[in-house]
């Protein structure tokens, strides 16, 4: 798996909100991050790294 880190943008895998593009704002531990959707937009909320799938692309 890609690098998960602050600012990086991920398409999220499962869940109802699955195809969405989000944004990474903060690392929690091995497991878990807060994301945002795409370009900081909406609500800040803790989300699982293996329902993540990282794109190349940074905001």
């Amino acid at each position: 798996m890609a690098a998960i880190k602050e600012g990086k943008i991920c398409i999220k895998k499962k869940g109802g909100d699955s195809g969405e593009e989000v944004l990474i704002t903060k690392v929690l531990d091995d497991n878990f991050v807060m994301v945002k959707g795409k370009r900081g937009k909406g609500k800040e909320r803790r989300c699982s790294i293996m329902h993540l799938e990282p794109t190349s692309r940074k905001a």
